[in-house]
């Protein structure tokens, strides 16, 4: 299995190329002009790059600007088993030395495709028997666990007085395992 996250994403699209992206699929001029007035509005470390974070429209241009790198892994590359989430993804194989050669070629489309890159400390090779880590939990064939990190920052989030919409959002993401135990200790159930 490969698990890979891209370097800064978020902070990293670049503007021109999002714009071209939605050129070729949405005709209505005035809905192009109003998503390009949301993607211009945001500038992080240089112009003309990076989408407003918190913006209702972010995760929704972030899967438009991925779709390209979708389509190469789909019909170019031609992986069979390949799940992303806006900037993770995992690709399940039993073949390393396949991963090993899918790498540089991954790596050389994002860069001239989307201007974007792998981050170096997030790209690894590993087994089944380790679970797939992904998006908060580790997945395993018959079941999944939160991740310890991911615990720890519910733990600490739900501290206090946490606003109501934060505790229905940690009690949706937990009922997705078997997270009673965490639930009590984090008060969430009784």
């Amino acid at each position: 299995m490969l698990k890979c996250d891209i370097k800064r994403f978020f902070a990293s699209v670049d503007q021109h190329i999002l714009e071209r992206i939605l050129e070729r699929h949405i005709e209505d001029e005035d809905i192009r002009w109003l998503l390009e007035q949301v993607i211009s509005s945001f500038h992080v470390v240089r112009p003309s790059r990076g989408l407003p974070l918190g913006n209702l429209t972010s995760q929704l241009l972030a899967n438009v600007y991925m779709h390209e790198f979708d389509m190469f892994m789909k019909q170019e590359l031609r992986v069979k088993y390949y799940i992303r989430y806006a900037d993770d993804f995992v690709i399940l194989s039993d073949d390393k030395r396949y991963l090993e050669e899918l790498l540089p070629r991954i790596e050389d489309f994002l860069s001239k495709n989307l201007y974007l890159s792998l981050h170096e400390d997030k790209v690894s090779i590993e087994t089944y028997a380790s679970g797939v880590d992904f998006l908060g939990w580790v997945h395993f064939p018959d079941h999944r666990v939160l991740r310890t990190t991911t615990k720890r920052r519910v733990l600490r989030n739900v501290k206090g007085y946490p606003r109501h919409e934060t505790l229905n959002s940690y009690r949706g993401f937990l009922g997705h395992g078997n997270t009673h135990k965490i639930q009590k200790q984090a008060g969430l159930v009784d």
